[in-house]
């Protein structure tokens, strides 16, 4: 558009060189079209038009006025001015709203027939009446509606902008439920249940303390190994990392030290190992582990056993943890009431958590008066992926 008035205003000046020369009066229409291009270069580089939808400035507005003041009074003294009427009706429906910048163009194309007609010689020629009106018709038509084009694409943005920002803040909520998820399962599966066997053992070695010193005193000497286990199982927690039991051992001799820890006090944990064992991901092992611990301590609190058994299964397509007692048992599709330090019940969820988090699943098999047994399969397609991801 810039250039296409410079071009007009080159074109005009030349014409009225050529044709319109009146003496002395030419040179001041000279020095005036100088000062219309001047004022109109530097109202684009000091007063620009405002973005759309925005009401212009009043420096811009102030141009805007100057630069048609001087062009109508060019067109009374050099018709030629006539063809720079395009780009003031370009700028001016660029910077005005709609209802203002029609009448505006509106006026402007009077004058323009106006000053056509006034230098016409001969017949009238329709074409001065009517190609200024509908030339500016189109142009009007075209830039109304790219104006309403744009201000639906604003709104279409906004909205989409919004929608972005509302889905972030989904996202990140939905991240901040699944880590305290995490947590929890963590707690539940680490410090919870550390806790747990410690007041066991310390309300055992409470009750037998004057009756059998030294059984209390290995009570006593139990819950305290158990407290350091579970200081380093916070410290790791803390910098995320795997289990303190799979620090420097496999899974299989993880799970190995894990029975042999629950053994005693009237229970019995054996471990047995079928098939060849694949590497995993620390994250993989890591679960497997949480999942024997949460099924043994459910063992040890609720299931009054006297044997439990972990059997690691490696197979071709998945690895599988089981976890089998001769306790009580119960009805599995029974959920067990939560106890009265709240905690209870948490353990076969966050087991299922779990396992469906590493593509796997959870089983519960029990029946009351029979024992239970607790099975774990994670699928090693998904497992080994995990590891090369």
């Amino acid at each position: 558009m810039h250039i296409a008035f410079l071009l007009l205003l080159g074109s005009s000046l030349a014409r009225l060189l050529t044709r319109d020369q009146s003496g002395t009066r030419t040179a001041w229409v000279v020095a005036l079209l100088a000062v219309f291009g001047l004022l109109y270069v530097l109202g684009r580089l000091l007063a620009p038009a405002p973005p759309p939808g925005v009401w212009p400035t009043a420096r811009h507005l102030a141009w805007l006025g100057a630069v048609s003041g001087i062009w109508i009074v060019l067109l009374a003294l050099a018709p030629s001015a006539t063809w720079c009427a395009m780009p003031l009706l370009f700028a001016g429906l660029h910077a005005l709203p709609a209802r203002i910048a029609v009448p505006v163009v509106a006026g402007l194309t009077v004058l323009v027939v106006v000053s056509e007609v006034r230098v016409s010689q001969g017949a009238l020629n329709p074409n001065m009446v009517v190609a200024p009106p509908a030339i500016a018709a189109v142009a009007t038509a075209v830039l109304v509606h790219l104006q309403r084009q744009a201000a639906r694409q604003r709104v279409l943005i906004d909205d989409l902008v919004r929608t972005r920002r509302d889905l972030a803040a989904t996202e990140r909520w939905a991240g901040i439920l699944a880590e305290r998820a995490r947590l929890s399962t963590e707690i539940h599966d680490t410090l919870a249940q550390s806790l747990s066997s410690q007041q066991m053992l310390l309300q055992a070695a409470e009750r037998i303390w004057q009756a059998d010193p030294d059984a209390a005193r290995r009570h006593v000497g139990d819950a305290a190994e158990i407290t350091s286990r579970s200081l380093a199982e916070a410290r790791r927690f803390v910098h995320d990392l795997a289990p303190a039991d799979l620090a420097e051992r496999t899974l299989a001799e993880a799970l190995t030290a894990l029975a042999q820890r629950e053994s005693g006090a009237g229970l019995a944990v054996v471990f047995r190992l079928d098939g060849t064992p694949v590497p995993l991901p620390e994250r993989v092992e890591a679960a497997l582990l949480r999942i024997a611990q949460g099924a043994l301590a459910n063992v040890r609190e609720h299931a009054a056993a006297t044997r439990a058994a972990l059997t690691l299964t490696c197979l071709d397509d998945q690895i599988s943890l089981d976890v089998a007692d001769n306790g009580r048992g119960f009805a599995p599709d029974r959920t067990p009431p939560p106890g009265a330090d709240g905690v209870r019940g948490h353990g076969l969820p966050a087991m299922r958590i779990r396992a469906r988090q590493l593509g796997g699943a959870l089983t519960v098999e029990s029946t009351p008066g029979e024992g239970t047994v607790v099975s774990a399969a994670i699928p090693l397609q998904g497992a080994l992926r995990e590891a090369t991801s």
